[in-house]
C-alpha cells in the first residue's frame, strides 16, 4: 500500500481531486488500566501531566488514522481529506476511550 496523504484541510494545495470516493473512519476503544487510572488521578490532583494517557491517546489516535488509511486504499484512494478526530469516554465509570477518524477519501 502506498502512503496515504491525510489532511484535516478540505482540499490539498497544487493537487486537485479527480475523484471522491466516500467517507470512511477509523475507530479504536481503549480500556483504561486500573492502576494507571489511579496514578493518572494522582497526578491530576497534585497538577502534573499525565504520561501514560498521553501515551495512550497517542496510540489509539494513530491506530485510528491507521484504520482509515486502510479503508480508503480499499476504495482506490490516495488521500483522506476533511479529517475530524473524536474523542469518547465509554463504560459505566469512564473506564474506556473511543478514538475515532473520519474523512473523505479521494484520488489526486
Amino acid at each position: 500500500m502506498s502512503e496515504i496523504i491525510v489532511s484535516t484541510t478540505s482540499r490539498l494545495e497544487g493537487r486537485p481531486a479527480k475523484e471522491y470516493l466516500g467517507i470512511v473512519t477509523g475507530e479504536v476503544i481503549v480500556g483504561a488500566n486500573l492502576f494507571r487510572d489511579l496514578f493518572a488521578s494522582v497526578r491530576d490532583i497534585v497538577g502534573g501531566r499525565s504520561g501514560a494517557y498521553e501515551d495512550v491517546l497517542q496510540r489509539a489516535r494513530e491506530q485510528a488514522i491507521g484504520e482509515m488509511r486502510m479503508r480508503a486504499a480499499t476504495l482506490g484512494a490516495n488521500a483522506v481529506v476533511g479529517v475530524d478526530l473524536d474523542y469518547e469516554v465509554l463504560g459505566a465509570n469512564g473506564s474506556m476511550l473511543m478514538v475515532s477518524a473520519s474523512g473523505t477519501a479521494i484520488l489526486v
